[in-house]
């Protein structure tokens, strides 16, 4: 007699500890403890910390348009499935699902590259006789051993990312918890002349600085991607999303503020570890290297939730049959997409040796292009063209969230650099070519005849 053959198929085994755990982690990575110099010199002062509350408005409203998408289709792959439905799946839907996964096959690695550079760069705190070779070779090499602690059941994973949370959490508490005794309202109100002078030199400084808030940010979304391995998902990811948004929006201001009020700003700007320095020269230099320690911890946890929530974005695509269909494979065991996972390892491990300056800007420009801005407009087409669609969470204030958030995204392309943004129209536009080859194979949209 025959057996039926079986599948496997994503478990869900996260629940709304384990999910809210990953999108902290997610956000709260090294970007922070390296980008807040940058931060700073976008507008030449503590003023820039306005980047961080308009960064947290526009997360906050667009966490809103993922909460209730999510809600509604918790399907793995997150923005591939919403962009696909918003606009129809036998039609411009197609082409930018596909542009989704295309711009991930590029943004995923950087991201998960950019965490691995700053990983690789405290280390240099711990051993400075390390080389500039040296150095570059322990970032590649992290995203692939990133693989090896992925490649097992989601359930596992789930667990661990409550304890690397806890870490997270902590290195954060520590910052914040030995500035309050230094609080220097001072030193925060030290604005350079005419810092506030309303004019294109504030608004395009604001606008950077938004774009740092928002590296330092995303990962609000992370759970989205994982909606089909997580229970109840109409409950846990609206507050997920919203609950880690809130948490880590407090603790970015307290800790900058903390920094600030220790370390005179100007001296902030030319800080490569900022973190390490800070607690050195309040509790010493053991102290200064276990915090080195705890930052590594972090880096180590948020390059974690970036590989594994990405690499459900091309097994979704190919399960859907818009992507190659290799990328569709789970693990016979584990349950996880293992083609998806190692291909974007081995990427990011290629990334890994540029500079993370660079990577930033170029970054955010094609999320920004190719998958947000799409998103909050598809949004409002599905509301329009779904209106009887089963929503367990519906946007707060609907529809002034949603106004804001493509307002908002709108904003950061507009005060985005030259570069960066040519490079995500490149990005686009090598993706709709490569789209249309082989929708025209395979006589999909907008070559299909009806």
């Amino acid at each position: 007699m025959a057996q039926s053959v079986t599948h496997p198929r994503l478990r869900r085994e996260l629940g709304l500890i384990q999910a809210t755990s990953l999108a902290i982690t997610d956000m709260v990575g090294i970007g922070p403890y390296i980008t807040i110099p940058l931060f700073l010199a976008t507008m030449g002062g503590p003023q820039a910390m306005l980047g961080w509350l308009v960064g947290a408005l526009l997360a906050f409203c667009d966490g809103l348009v993922w909460a209730e998408l999510g809600a509604a289709l918790p399907k793995a792959g997150g923005s591939y499935n919403y962009l696909r439905e918003a606009y129809g799946p036998r039609s411009a839907g197609r082409w930018l699902s596909f542009l989704m996964v295309w711009q991930i096959i590029f943004s995923a690695p950087l991201s998960v590259a950019s965490g691995s550079i700053g990983f690789a760069d405290y280390l240099r705190y711990l051993a400075p006789g390390l080389s500039t070779g040296e150095v570059r070779l322990v970032a590649a090499l992290f995203p692939l051993f990133l693989v090896a602690i992925l490649s097992r059941r989601v359930g596992v994973i789930g667990g661990i990312s409550v304890v690397l949370a806890a870490g997270v959490l902590g290195g954060c508490l520590w910052i914040i918890l030995a500035g309050v005794p230094h609080f220097s309202a001072a030193r925060l109100t030290a604005f350079s002349p005419h810092a506030f002078r309303m004019n294109w030199i504030f608004f395009a400084g604001l606008g950077h600085a938004t774009l740092y808030a928002l590296y330092d940010y995303f990962g609000y979304y992370n759970v989205a991607y994982l909606a089909e391995e997580i229970r109840d998902p109409g409950h846990v990811i609206p507050r997920a999303i919203m609950g880690s948004i809130l948490i880590v929006g407090a603790l970015y201001v307290l800790m900058t503020i903390s920094f600030i009020s220790v370390i005179p700003w100007p001296k902030l700007l030319a800080s490569k570890f900022v973190a390490s320095a800070y607690i050195e020269l309040l509790e010493g230099a053991t102290a200064g290297k276990l915090m080195t320690v705890l930052l590594l911890w972090i880096a180590f946890s948020s390059v974690f939730s970036l590989l594994l929530g990405y690499s459900r974005i091309p097994y979704a695509a190919a399960e859907d049959g818009n992507f190659f269909r290799v990328f569709s494979r789970l693990h016979s065991k584990g349950g996880f997409p293992y083609v998806s996972l190692i291909t974007l390892g081995v990427i990011a491990s290629l990334f890994s040796l540029g500079n993370l300056s660079e990577v930033i800007g170029s970054l955010i420009a094609v999320r920004v292009l190719i998958q947000y801005l799409p998103q909050t407009i598809g949004f409002f087409i599905l509301r329009v063209r779904a209106p009887k669609m089963e929503r367990p969470f519906r946007m707060w204030l609907y529809p002034i969230p949603g106004i804001i958030s493509l307002l908002g995204w709108l904003y950061v392309l507009a005060t985005a650099a030259r570069r960066s943004l040519m490079f995500a129209v490149a990005v686009l536009a090598v993706g709709t070519a490569a789209y249309l080859v082989r929708a025209r194979k395979r006589g999909e949209w907008p070559f299909k005849t009806v």
